[in-house]
């Protein structure tokens, strides 16, 4: 994932799936497990593959399926969509001070600790 690109609503339960499994799936098992929607088979490989083609998936061969797993957790998409957004404000320490004034106290208690490995390396 170079930069985040969105995710449609569809493209986000997809995602949703393959960030729950230990696995990677092919076509056929995502779209079992998205049973809340009725969507032809084509389709689920449709977005598969566009998600492949964005980088959020990747995929190996498994006799004539492919089997999808994504390339980066779901923390680190997270993590992309926060530093894209404090890239789009024209003041990125006022954004940082607003973002730290509306952490509970475990979380700035998480950060502190985060920042203080990052400057002990």
């Amino acid at each position: 994932m170079e930069r985040v690109k969105g995710l449609g609503e569809l493209e986000r339960s997809i995602m949703d799936i393959l960030w729950a499994q230990s696995t990677a799936l092919t076509a056929r098992e995502v779209g079992r497990l998205i049973a809340d929607r009725d969507l032809a088979p084509t389709t689920v490989m449709t977005v598969l593959d566009r998600l492949t083609r964005k980088g959020f998936l990747h995929r190996t061969r498994d006799g004539r399926a492919w089997r999808y797993a994504p390339a980066a957790t779901r923390d680190a998409y997270v993590a992309e969509l926060m530093l894209e957004a404090l890239d789009m404000t024209g003041d990125r320490s006022a954004a940082l001070t607003r973002f730290a004034q509306g952490v509970s106290g475990p979380e700035a208690e998480i950060l502190r600790r985060a920042l203080t490995e990052l400057e002990d390396e």
